[in-house]
């Protein structure tokens, strides 16, 4: 096997997977191009926006890949290029782009409504309500991390006091990004240009930027960056998504496809050779395949952040029904592209290559790897891994404060129901609601996570992950089959990630169970087994409240969903 050939493979099954089963998908529940959109709907100009379908599939695809499609296969390659390729091919087209698609559209046809609220239409509001706890304390869990990975990639100092050149640039470039997409989204509401135009200024500001960057780096420190960054995040959460999110994401999707375009001719071009073992057993260094493999790779096969992102903000700006195939769907393709050039660039590497070249954290495989691709066709090897370096970290930021916006609105819809009235909310209600309270809180518990230390308890990302998946298939699948819609295509993915992500969080709390009896539990692993047991229990009860109503068990009301009496109890005690 060589890295043309396994390029090749993926090209042809994903692209054959958008054309068949992803129009197939879309012509089986049904588009109505004439159907007036939430993003008309509910404008409201904040997060209600419609937008061109270039520019929102540039926010998706900027929000879902991030740093997950490379980060993942890279750690799971230890169980061989066999099973991670076959996942990342299988689960993209048949779990992943199903996921986000379904997702969107259920959203869309919803009033541009999240996952959290449709549950309460077809499920019940106890289920809402803990589905959208859940998301909230997931999101505080990934801006603690990602601003933490952000400050670390932008400071311009090494421990010894040096100046990290790289760095410096990265962030010049990052924060040139953001003052060129306030400028852009100006551009893009009022100037009403042709898309191509739109298309040729982006490109040309991302060149500028990446000049400035290079020319001009900024060296601060990694806990001034902190500070930085939490302030741009709770500008980028409250401000409108024309004015800052719609814009940076579609530079930064540009700048992602490039990345990606010169690593599929950096491939074709040298050809590596594919040094990875082909399969490494069921069990390596104590890892078991199952479930370990299909929690660590997440993005680039099925995430389920991704279902946040399709039915939180993307749905919200999508202008035309004929859009959400290519923007969900398609996105989800090219980030399953992206994770195969991950997997051919760790491949690549022969036996402590890497790490002899420096390369230890998983985007300095990925970059140092395409640098090696492209030195063939006489591109500098620094140069180079500079800029795959910016790309990744451009995406982590991007990733960041989309995710904080999605808590933000998360934390909003746990205090409210599809029928309530705001004109009646208690005065809790209504700072619980607003939206700068929602999002400070929401940044300040990030904050103090980052602090007394989120590493601990981050293990646990990969699970809570894939089980948002679990949930957001059982909504999409209850969703359809009570609007008459076509729903078991998804079962088998539902089922398949549930016993992924149960199995996952059960060996996790008898691992650190055992710490427990054994007198060895320190104060993350303590967290770590709260933390696991609350998700395991959240998801259990959430699962079967969906499975009980996909079984048709249940009358549901359209409005409030099946409720029995002891959810009754519990919804008057929250209220």
């Amino acid at each position: 096997m060589n890295g043309i050939t396994m390029m090749v493979i993926a090209i042809l099954f994903l692209g054959a997977g958008y054309v068949f089963y992803g129009k197939w998908l879309a012509k089986t529940w049904g588009i109505d191009p004439k159907e007036p959109t939430p993003a008309y709907t509910q404008e409201d100009g904040v997060d209600y926006v419609p937008a061109d379908t270039n520019v929102v599939f540039g926010h998706q695809f900027a929000s879902i890949a991030g740093a997950g499609p490379i980060n993942g296969p890279i750690q799971a390659a230890i169980f061989g290029w066999v099973p991670v390729l076959l996942w990342i091919l299988f689960g993209g087209v048949f779990f992943g782009a199903v996921q986000d698609f379904a997702s969107m559209y259920a959203s869309v046809k919803s009033k541009g409504k999240g996952i959290g609220t449709i549950i309460e239409m077809y499920i019940g509001k106890t289920g809402k309500k803990l589905f959208l706890l859940f998301c909230w304390l997931f999101c505080i869990l990934v801006v603690a991390a990602f601003a933490d990975i952000v400050a670390g990639t932008f400071n311009g100092y090494s421990d010894m006091g040096a100046t990290i050149q790289a760095n410096g640039a990265v962030a010049m470039t990052s924060m040139i990004f953001i003052v060129e997409a306030v400028g852009l989204g100006m551009i893009l509401r009022y100037a009403h240009l042709n898309k191509w135009i739109n298309t040729a200024l982006a490109v040309l500001m991302l060149i500028a930027a990446v000049w400035l960057g290079m020319h001009y780096p900024i060296y601060l420190t990694q806990t001034t960056w902190h500070y930085i960054i939490f302030i741009y995040i709770f500008i980028a959460c409250v401000v409108p998504v024309w004015a800052l999110l719609q814009p940076r994401d579609y530079l930064n999707s540009y700048l992602l496809i490039f990345m990606i375009v010169g690593a599929v001719i950096g491939v074709f071009v040298s050809n590596p050779s594919i040094n990875l073992a082909a399969f490494s057993g069921f069990d390596v260094d104590g890892q078991m395949l199952f479930p370990i493999l299909f929690v660590t790779i997440a993005c680039g096969a099925v995430s389920g952040f991704h279902s946040l992102v399709s039915s939180g903000t993307a749905s919200k700006q999508i202008k035309n029904e004929k859009d959400m195939l290519p923007v969900s769907y398609g996105a989800m393709i090219m980030e399953s592209m992206l994770a195969v050039i991950a997997l051919i660039c760790v491949a690549s590497f022969a036996s402590g290559e890497a790490a002899s070249m420096g390369l230890v954290t998983q985007p300095q495989i990925f970059a140092g790897a395409i640098a090696n691709f492209l030195v063939s066709i006489g591109l500098p090897w620094d140069l180079t891994f500079t800029l795959i370096n910016l790309a990744v970290s451009a995406f982590a930021l991007t990733s960041l404060d989309s995710v904080a916006r999605i808590g933000r609105l998360s934390l909003q819809e746990l205090f409210l129901d599809e029928d309530t009235n705001l004109e009646e909310l208690s005065p809790f209600k209504k700072l619980m609601t607003n939206t700068y309270f929602s999002t400070g809180l929401t940044l300040v518990l990030a904050i103090i996570l980052a602090r007394i230390g989120y590493a601990q308890i981050w293990p646990l990302f990969g699970s809570a992950n894939q089980l948002l998946s679990v949930l957001a298939l059982v909504a999409c699948a209850v969703f359809l089959k009570k609007t008459k819609r076509r729903s078991k295509m998804l079962y088998i993915p539902m089922l398949f990630m549930m016993a992924v992500t149960f199995t996952a969080l059960s060996m996790t709390i008898f691992g650190l169970t055992g710490n427990l009896f054994a007198g060895t539990l320190t104060l993350g692993l303590g967290l770590q087994l709260v933390f696991a047991i609350l998700l395991l229990a959240l998801g259990i009860i959430v699962a079967i409240q969906g499975l009980r109503a996909l079984a048709g068990k249940e009358k549901v009301d359209l409005q409030t969903g099946p409720m029995n009496s002891f959810e009754e109890e519990i919804d008057a005690l929250a209220d």
